[in-house]
């Protein structure tokens, strides 16, 4: 196929992910699909559109989200956020040393389970030096266990009868990459997307402390910290629809829109994940990320169900 007939069959793509018919998992795979078949152009740069797409789908949704709301679910959410965050990362040291994995290829994997998977792995990779190949099998093992979670997570939280603030929380804590945990989500329903959307994003925040906090550990040179800008203006989103409560009819449809965006974000996630990626990703990393993300997910969904 010929550059220019790639495009054919990837535009195609990206519209049907425009509309209602396609849902995030299946949009996922279908980028997958795609870039397996060598239908996605070279030319575009895939990982800056997804990350400005993502960052500005996030702000719209906050159009759509109640600042009481979003400050009820944040201050209910903020120890469990503190516990696991906190746990994961010791607990993550810990297994890496005993599982005989490289300590940086650990942590970044633990901060991405952590946190919010690839965003996290991008900010504390240069603050503790990591190299192409440490980055790379840190973010082919959180691409392959956010895949998962897009399917998983509905799945089990249908099974087991979870509510919608409830199933927001988990997916909040226990998804890593933000464009999941609201595919997820989004899937779920209404009320778990505002719920996982302001839980994650505050979650998110914690990115700077442990970019610093991992400097240190790593004895690190560096000063290059990226700090997700995109959340103060999802909070600012939040203050306008709640200060000018005139424009609600606008903002319903801005918070469509980056809903639908969003099922975009996940195609082209999916398009940048190659079989040469997964391959490269190899079990030990993977068996700890899949391990990480158990313990999280387990203990999470065990601590939200005994508090119901």
């Amino acid at each position: 196929m010929t550059a220019y007939m790639r495009y054919l069959p990837f535009s195609l793509a990206v519209l049907a992910c425009l509309t209602p018919w396609v849902s995030s998992p299946i949009a996922l795979v279908l980028g997958f699909l795609l870039t397996s078949l060598g239908w996605v152009p070279s030319a575009i740069s895939l990982t800056k559109i997804t990350k400005k797409l993502l960052a500005y789908s996030i702000v719209g949704l906050g159009f759509g989200i109640p600042l009481q709301e979003a400050l009820a679910v944040t201050g209910d959410g903020i120890g469990l956020i503190i516990a696991t965050i906190a746990g994961t990362l010791v607990f993550g040291t810990l297994l890496a040393k005993l599982m005989g994995l490289d300590k940086k290829t650990g942590h970044l994997i633990a901060s991405g389970t952590a946190i919010c998977g690839g965003s996290a792995i991008a900010a504390v990779s240069p603050a503790i030096n990591a190299d192409d190949r440490e980055i790379g099998l840190a973010l082919g093992t959180v691409f392959v266990l956010n895949s998962l979670a897009l399917f998983v997570f509905p799945m089990v939280g249908h099974a087991l009868g979870l509510d919608q603030h409830t199933f927001g929380t988990w997916a909040a804590i226990a998804i890593h990459d933000t464009s999941s945990v609201v595919g997820a989500a989004s899937a779920y329903g209404e009320q778990a997307l505002t719920t996982a959307t302001t839980l994650k994003l505050a979650r998110a925040l914690w990115i700077v402390p442990v970019a610093f906090v991992s400097a240190l550990m790593f004895r690190s040179h560096a000063k290059k910290i990226t700090i997700p800008y995109f959340i103060v203006f999802y909070c600012l989103a939040i203050g306008i629809s709640d200060v000018f409560v005139q424009a609600q009819p606008i903002y319903e449809v801005i918070f469509a829109i980056s809903k639908q965006v969003l099922v975009v974000c996940l195609f082209l996630i999916g398009c940048s994940i190659s079989v040469t990626q997964l391959r490269t990703a190899g079990p030990k990393p993977l068996l700890f990320g899949v391990a990480l993300w158990v313990i999280i997910s387990c203990t999470s969904l065990t601590w939200l169900l005994l508090a119901a």
